[in-house]
């Protein structure tokens, strides 16, 4: 979803880790605060899940794992 969300056509998802911080240049995805509201509206959309701002998503979903935690929680 991210890398269709943010248009980001240079990777593929089999280069991705899950563990890699997703705003960091380690990432190799070179995504900013326009591609966290991407993400974010992304989010809204296919898993019903409402981010109010973007910047605290960034601060506290850096990596694929935490994404995954953060749309489905463990009960």
């Amino acid at each position: 979803m991210i890398l269709e969300e943010c248009d980001v056509e240079h990777i593929s998802l089999e280069q991705f880790s899950d563990t890699v911080q997703i705003f960091s240049d380690e990432s190799g995805l070179d995504l900013d605060s326009l591609d966290a509201l991407q993400i974010s509206v992304g989010l809204k959309s296919r898993f019903n899940v409402r981010i109010a701002d973007s910047k605290e998503f960034r601060r506290r979903v850096t990596t694929i794992n935490e994404l995954a935690d953060f749309i489905q929680p463990e009960e």
